[in-house]
């Protein structure tokens, strides 16, 4: 490893890339970068924002394995018998689990009510609610916040557990990933002062106890980095089966695509054809996992909003680095 282009690095990301909170780079499953920024450590846990999607995909395909759900080709209101459908809604009728981790599911909405959302006791209905309408099943649409709450509705529906003790048992722990409790809000404030923590343990919640689909997920970068690496050994963590590889494998290709900005999309995971994939969060926040290079990257980083693409950063300054490196 060249010490001076790692200096050289560094210098980049304190100028350019300035809200990182932390970065970890595996290669071959080995530690061989690992460093913090702005005050914050090894045991801070930060708001990794759209990052918590590809956690519930993960979630998605563990529940498949076990059976708990049949097939992701199921139609989401076949989870919920009790919802009452409006009078001359069609559409919400045909989607599919399918359609929410491809994003290819119609909403109702043209502007985000963010603040209708955010104020409901029950955001699992409240986005209900929203979906179907006029628009297309199978056409993209990037759903940043409302919309994968869904699919945590539909694990609890599933497994007979909160999100949170079914991602604890059959996840987190077994990685030794620490997520201390459920966030609820009561104020405005305290959201606020969620997403700008240096170090805070635990995952959103509405009023219910449903755990948020689309963000709310705390994650140190070492976190962060056990979850590529675990994708990258197929699913395997100490010599036991944690997600199958089938699961990995179909949400890691192609589905979907963002036409608007050409980029390729799987189960909530943004897909990189042939090279790989990444989980991406707002403000910065990624889990990178390039399959040829064997190499996986995570970085968590303080909410600022519209900052420099990290997968550029990756690409350009940070593989060149490592890549060779045994």
């Amino acid at each position: 490893m060249n010490q001076e282009k790692v200096t050289e690095l560094e210098r980049k990301i304190n100028n350019d890339y300035s809200n990182i909170a932390g970065m970890v780079v595996l290669k071959d499953g080995k530690t061989l970068y690992e460093s913090y920024f702005n005050e914050c450590t090894a045991t801070s846990r930060i708001h990794v924002y759209s990052v918590t999607k590809s956690i519930i995909s993960i979630l998605i395909g563990i529940a498949t394995d076990k059976g708990y759900i049949k097939s992701i080709n199921q139609k989401v209101l076949d989870f919920f018998p009790d919802y009452i459908v409006k009078r001359r809604e069609k559409t919400i009728q045909n989607v599919t689990l399918k359609n929410l981790l491809t994003m290819t599911a119609p909403y109702k909405y043209k502007f985000a009510p963010y603040i209708k959302y955010f104020t409901s006791d029950d955001w699992v209905k409240f986005t209900l609610d929203l979906l179907g309408g006029r628009g297309q099943i199978g056409k993209f649409r990037y759903t940043p916040l409302i919309g994968p709450d869904i699919l945590s509705g539909i694990l609890v529906k599933a497994t007979g557990q909160s999100v949170f003790d079914f991602a604890t048992e059959n996840l987190f722990s077994p990685l030794g990933i620490t997520v201390e409790s459920n966030v609820v809000f009561h104020s405005k404030e305290e959201q606020l002062a969620f997403n700008k923590a240096k170090n805070i343990s635990g995952w959103v919640a509405d009023s219910t106890g449903v755990n948020t689909g689309g963000w709310g997920l705390t994650l140190s970068p070492t976190d962060m980095a056990k979850i590529g690496q675990l994708y990258l050994d197929g699913g395997m963590w100490n010599g036991k089966q944690i997600v199958s590889t089938r699961w990995i494998d179909e949400s890691t290709k192609e589905h979907s695509r963002w036409e608007k900005l050409n980029l390729s999309y799987g189960y909530l995971w943004w897909v990189e054809n042939g090279n790989g994939y990444a989980a991406m969060g707002d403000g910065g926040n990624v889990i990178y996992v390039n399959t040829k290079k064997k190499i996986v990257v995570s970085i968590a980083s303080l909410f600022v909003p519209k900052v420099k693409g990290r997968i550029e950063l990756i690409k350009e300054y940070i593989e060149p680095i490592f890549e060779d490196c045994e």
